[in-house]
């Protein structure tokens, strides 16, 4: 135990402040350490059966804060079950340390039980995979381990060279496994504090320029930053904004602060009109928004493109369109020509949101587009909210409207996958409060293992989830595919009662019936302060016709900049 809790104290000096921890005895000296320096108030500790739900709850953690969580594991399948959420961790550039109990190099090769080339499982997703002594981390000086979490900490928040990301520390660990009480008392003062983690500044080509004296146009992808900077992000992007007077086509997982000026709502609906000359300038703040319109229209233009990331330099344009800078719009701007100009008119926002809510009006049978419109209008102002990142992000770019910028809303679209979802709010929700997740059936019930979350935690996250259950995968009935075996081969609808599957864990749900009570039914359920289900049943083929209707429509209205 005296080297994992040198190892874990360390980490904790860096900076480490929350660790989740899964069941197992192989990694028995780190669940005893670390149940130590939780007695002592220097770590936050929660605990996890399923390891795939628990690196996802851990990284919804440390999306809410911007600093590392870790999970804890045993030796085996456990450290596979970690690779989902290192994949999302990885694309989407937020960091996830994760703590693997190893077998020593003494049972390696031998058909010894539980042991596999884990140090293997994680290297494609991971920033960086350290590895204790072979012969197990009881072999290495306290120096040693201090300057392992060092390394650790520095890869996985991205100081220095590289974006945060998931970093993996594979720790073989010889027997004995388990200390007395009177061993533990005698051991935990002898852990060493490690030295200080140096600042390192990674070199970064001097930045691109745009004129903002000429017409151009922003282009507000999802927020792949850290927390901590994204306050800085959003003076950049307003003091941009004032300058050149740009519209701005924002993903509602921008994160722009809520008075950000020049906004284009409902612009997906209304792209070919917006009146942009084919070499308007072209300034895209990270990944592309979820919109194949868009990437039309970019891949038609001949202006300028210029890509900016918060800190990631790994290509992010699919369309091989834009030069890329990496150092962040903070940067970018602070480095640009003096920009003290007046400030310029705002542009005149889109027309489009009255004939919209007369199209969508709030009552009558449940239906997606009209969620998608009213759920940000309906939730208290300032309140967090994650997307699926399936139909519900696509629908809120498309119809959410200008509320939209009342919520951060949150979406894992690093990798676009439905693993976690259940488990990643849950996260956000422990570190933020209270929060929303809007969700399809499938990808609720992928994740139903985080209902788990709900009743092992000493204070249960305060999380709202909306189930939009269409029966089924309901983006699949928004795509060209015609087989008469749609529904076994695609749409996949389960025969799971959802509120069932809640009320098994103690959550509290409720069906709301109509689009007329989905105010009341939102006020009960936030009012509980702790998870609870709300589910609302549509019909996604009547909704995918629905959506169709409308676009073709929204061609047809006049608007005017």
């Amino acid at each position: 135990m005296q080297a994992a809790l040198t190892l874990l104290e360390a980490l904790c000096l860096q900076g480490l402040k929350q660790l989740v921890l899964c069941p197992g005895s192989r990694s028995g000296p780190l669940a005893t350490a670390a149940g130590v320096l939780a007695s002592q108030e220097k770590l936050q500790l929660v605990t996890a059966i399923d390891e795939r739900s628990a690196a996802f709850l851990a990284l919804g953690m440390a999306t809410a804060h911007g600093r590392a969580v870790a999970v804890v594991t045993t030796s085996g399948t456990a450290v596979a079950n970690l690779l989902p959420a290192a994949v999302e961790a990885d694309r989407s550039c937020q960091p996830l340390l994760l703590l693997t109990a190893d077998r020593p190099a003494r049972l390696k090769n031998c058909g010894a039980n539980q042991t596999v080339n884990q140090e293997s499982f994680l290297l494609a997703a991971c920033r960086w995979v350290g590895s204790g002594a072979a012969d197990g981390v009881h072999a290495q000086t306290n120096e040693a381990l201090n300057a392992l979490a060092v390394q650790a900490w520095q890869k996985v928040q991205g100081a220095g060279s590289g974006p945060p990301g998931p970093v993996q520390l594979n720790l073989p660990i010889e027997e004995p496994l388990h200390t007395t009480l009177e061993q533990q008392q005698q051991l935990v003062s002898g852990a060493c504090l490690p030295t200080a983690c140096p600042e390192l500044s990674p070199e970064i080509a001097p930045p691109p320029r745009l004129d903002p004296e000429r017409p151009g146009v922003v282009i507000a992808g999802p927020w792949r930053g850290l927390s901590p900077a994204l306050a800085p992000y959003q003076q950049a992007v307003h003091r941009w904004l004032n300058v050149s007077g740009w519209p701005v086509l924002a993903d509602p997982l921008a994160a722009l602060a809520a008075e950000c000026p020049n906004r284009i709502e409902h612009w997906e609906l209304q792209l070919d009109r917006l009146n942009l000359s084919a070499d308007v300038q072209v300034l895209r703040l990270g990944p592309m928004p979820a919109s194949r319109r868009l990437e039309a229209w970019l891949q038609r233009h001949q202006g300028p493109q210029l890509l900016i990331t918060e800190g990631d330099p790994r290509p992010l344009d699919p369309l091989r369109c834009a030069s890329q800078w990496s150092g962040g719009l903070a940067a970018w701007i602070a480095q640009q020509p003096v920009l003290d100009q007046a400030t310029k008119p705002s542009v005149g926002a889109s027309a489009l949101s009255p004939w919209i809510e007369a199209q969508l009006p709030l009552s009558g049978a449940v239906n997606e587009p009209a969620l998608a419109y009213w759920l940000p209008q309906l939730l208290p102002e300032q309140l967090p909210v994650m997307l699926a990142a399936s139909s519900p992000v696509r629908d809120w770019l498309t119809w959410g409207g200008a509320a939209c910028g009342r919520h951060h809303c949150f979406s894992f679209r690093g990798a676009s996958g439905i693993d976690g979802t259940l488990s990643l709010a849950m996260g956000l929700a422990v570190n933020l409060g209270p929060l929303a997740l809007v969700t399809g059936d499938l990808a609720l019930l992928h994740d139903s293992n985080g209902w788990l979350h709900a009743s092992s935690a000493a204070a249960p996250p305060p999380l709202l989830v909306l189930l939009i259950d269409n029966g089924g995968g309901g983006i699949f009935q928004q795509l060209p595919i015609a087989t008469p075996g749609f529904e076994s081969l695609f749409a996949m609808p389960q025969q799971v009662d959802p509120l069932a599957l809640a009320a098994a864990h103690g959550v509290p749900g409720r069906q709301v019936a109509c689009l007329d009570d989905l105010e009341e039914a939102l006020a009960w359920g936030l009012s509980l302060q702790r998870p609870v289900l709300l589910r609302l049943c549509s019909v996604r083929g009547r909704d995918a016709a629905l959506r169709q209707q409308l676009r073709a429509a929204a061609q047809n209205e006049s608007t005017e900049l």
